[in-house]
């Protein structure tokens, strides 16, 4: 800690703001705590809206960190996407992520649309784009696919209700699913002409039984067609995960990155500001990048504050 006075009282070194960024956007704990804890285990003297303009010098600190961070999801073979509400000052924000096994890039944008999401994306992206069925993701350019989990709770939702127990239609959807997943985890014993012949057999199946309207007349027709016109509007991208190895059936991971936000969101209410929702961007996909490739997100922070104090 330097003996230089901030607006909190405390001006805090590289490794304590490495430590308060760590603690607020990685560990994700209030403002108030971060600090609580900042003065009870070390006796640095922080106010929680001194620390939030330390988080706003490091974020700028780190913006190129963050950037970077899109560039390298660009270039990757696969993405997987998904998004909720977020609050800046009030609803009616958008929190998007945009991950892959080795990096995670969030953005609190004002706008849920398909125009957004490719502007992140960009004519860059060459990839495998893993989305739920939010129709904004229909439009974009490129390979998709759409989460089987998502399908399957659909299918066993629709069998599960009065209309749809007992449909022979829906049970082979489903089946056919679970048999998609069931030949991606059997490739490595496959040789190509058996997985060719599988996948062809899987294709040429859901086509027989999305081609045609279900019989409108009964419950279960009724039901059966609110199925076939879900998996119908998605038939390009139900078997992409087997041509890509790298590509995984779910949305699992996407969802598992976004759940740390979410818990941000119930204990902040989101942001205040705009400059407040990009510093909490840049930190915690910086912070959640870090965990993913093993590294320390405390010394990324603090070598980037040295690299800012010498350029000062």
């Amino acid at each position: 800690v330097s003996q230089a006075t901030g607006a909190a009282g405390t001006h805090l070194g590289p490794r304590a703001l490495g430590l308060a960024a760590a603690l607020n956007k990685d560990l994700k704990l209030t403002m108030r705590k971060t600090c609580r804890v900042l003065q009870e285990m070390f006796g640095l003297s922080l106010s929680p809206g001194g620390l939030a303009q330390a988080t706003g010098r490091i974020a700028t600190a780190l913006q190129g960190a963050y950037d970077e961070s899109l560039e390298t999801l660009r270039q990757s073979p696969v993405i997987h996407t998904d998004e909720t509400g977020w609050w800046v000052g009030g609803p009616g924000y958008t929190l998007w992520v945009f991950t892959n096994p080795t990096t995670t890039y969030y953005r609190v944008v004002e706008h849920r649309d398909r125009a957004t999401a490719q502007a992140i994306l960009s004519d860059t992206f060459q990839g495998v784009l893993v989305s739920d069925c939010l129709s904004i993701y229909d439009g974009l350019d490129g390979v998709q696919q759409k989460c089987y989990a998502h399908h399957l709770k659909a299918l066993s939702k629709a069998l599960r209700s009065e209309a749809g127990q007992g449909s022979s239609y829906l049970l082979e959807l489903r089946t056919l699913l679970h048999t998609a997943l069931l030949l991606k985890r059997l490739v490595p014993d496959l040789d190509p002409v058996q997985q060719q012949r599988s996948r062809d057999f899987l294709e040429t199946r859901f086509a027989q039984l999305l081609a045609h309207p279900r019989p409108p007349d009964t419950s279960q027709g009724q039901q059966e067609e609110k199925l076939r016109q879900r998996l119908a509007k998605q038939q390009d991208h139900l078997l992409t995960f087997l041509d890509y190895p790298e590509v995984n059936a779910t949305n699992n991971h996407a969802e598992r990155q976004l759940r740390p936000a979410v818990i941000s969101r119930k204990l902040s209410c989101g942001n205040k500001t705009l400059s407040g929702a990009t510093t909490w961007s840049v930190l915690a996909s910086l912070a959640a990048t870090c965990q993913q490739r093993g590294d320390s997100f405390i010394e990324q922070v603090a070598q980037a504050m040295v690299r800012q104090n010498r350029a000062a």
